[in-house]
């Protein structure tokens, strides 16, 4: 007489840190030759996920979208981006001949709203609100040398934007500049290009 045991097994794998489980009804039978040697009756079955470990999720691709600025001295323009995108671009005025704007790759290292001006030459300060105040309402300056500062403002010479008419300052219209203001923070990126 011969005696058949029927019980479910499982069968365990670790595959990439997470546990696989085979299960199957296994068959027990005994032999003479063997001792009881366990026979797997049907096919296995299919694969189930044991949650012991959770997955690792693969590595997501996320777009850069830190704000940064590109000025193009000979189109005398201003692109904002976010990664690669270009959102905006505005009209400027840039440094004239012998007060060129610097090229190169700079940081937003100084924001203001309604900022004093300090004439380069006398050391005079022009209080903000004025109407001779040549920056404007916003400021952000991206150069310095420890004395002199390079920086985007507004202007109330409106046509001197598109000309280069600066000391090395990036002049805007005012409305351009306090938008420039609300999209760019102390760190953000500025490439100028010829």
């Amino acid at each position: 007489m011969r005696k058949y045991l029927s019980k479910r097994s499982y069968l365990f794998f670790v595959v990439a840190g997470s546990v696989l489980a085979l299960t199957a009804p296994l068959i027990f039978k005994p032999k003479p030759s063997l001792d009881r040697v366990a026979e797997v009756s049907k096919p296995l079955p299919s694969i189930s996920f044991s949650p012991t470990t959770p997955p690792t999720p693969a590595p997501q691709i996320v777009p850069d979208s830190t704000p940064r600025l590109v000025i193009s001295l000979s189109s005398r323009r201003v692109a904002l981006y976010s990664g690669n995108t270009r959102l905006k671009s505005y009209p400027i005025a840039v440094g004239r001949e012998g007060w060129e704007t610097p090229t190169g790759e700079f940081k937003v290292m100084d924001m203001q709203q309604n900022p004093t001006w300090i004439n380069p030459f006398t050391g005079k300060t022009i209080a903000s609100g004025d109407p001779k105040n040549p920056l404007g309402s916003y400021w952000i300056g991206f150069w310095t040398d420890g004395n002199n500062w390079i920086g985007f403002h507004g202007t109330p010479e409106a046509g001197s934007v598109g000309q280069a008419a600066s000391h090395g300052c990036i002049r805007m219209y005012n409305r351009d500049v306090e938008a420039l203001f609300q999209e760019v923070s102390l760190g953000t990126v500025v490439r100028v290009v010829p």
